[in-house]
């Protein structure tokens, strides 16, 4: 697959706009989206695997959340459903609707059955704090995996990736403004606001954890230090 650069089909007005001045007020809300898609993808493997249209191994699926302060990325990572290049240009480049008052009101009704279909809307809330996005993502079906990229504009790139694990990848490049996110404590907060109690575990980043390590010459109890994934 060679690299496509083509023009997000949005019908008489930039969508990116819209996002920032009407659909959220609080920038923080873009994680709870990219979770939200992240889990939902997840989910809607589960049930395709207990319906019997997919019988490849399921895994323990989750959700990964990490960051980079050096290279200003945020990274939603999860093993779900995947896409495949043509699912990326219709799920996420084709944005068509006739103006802001409009968009809101489908993004209200999204059938939340339509999980792929509700990617679309909620992923550009990553332009509210980043200068770029890619997705790269690999589909559960025997397809090859993608890579798209866009700055923000209603231009993009999708290619061919070389990621070999089922699952979807979003990295955020963090603009100036919103560097306040790029904190450990700061992302662990939005996410215990928002992402409590959902259906696929949350992984974001370790701790450490005290555990017996067998015993000492007097026969009492030994402990280590071990490092744990944060759920």
């Amino acid at each position: 697959m060679t690299t496509e650069k083509g023009t997000i089909s949005i019908h008489t007005e930039n969508i990116f706009p819209i996002i920032k001045k009407f659909l959220y007020s609080d920038h923080e809300i873009f994680l709870r989206e990219l979770v939200s898609n992240a889990v939902d993808a997840s989910q809607k493997l589960k049930k395709l695997a207990a319906l019997g249209q997919y019988n490849g191994e399921l895994g323990k699926l989750r959700v990964e959340v990490s960051f980079d302060k050096e290279a200003k990325t945020i990274t939603v990572s999860d093993n779900g459903l995947g896409m495949s290049a043509e699912e990326i240009k219709k799920y996420i480049n084709q944005i068509a609707f006739s103006g802001a008052s409009e968009f809101l009101e489908k993004f209200k009704e999204a059938d939340a059955k339509d999980i792929i279909g509700k990617f679309g809307l909620g992923f550009y809330s990553a332009f509210m704090v980043s200068d770029k996005a890619e997705i790269i993502s690999k589909s559960y079906r025997d397809e090859p995996a993608a890579r798209w990229e866009c700055d923000g504009s209603t231009e993009f790139q999708l290619a061919e990736a070389d990621k070999k694990e089922r699952g979807t990848d979003v990295i955020l490049h963090i603009n100036k403004d919103s560097e306040e996110f790029l904190d450990e404590w700061r992302l662990k907060e939005i996410l215990e606001k928002y992402c409590k109690f959902l259906p696929v575990e949350i992984k974001f980043g370790t701790v450490e954890k005290s555990a017996e390590d067998g015993t000492d010459a007097d026969g009492k109890p030994k402990f280590k230090t071990e490092k744990t994934d944060r759920i």
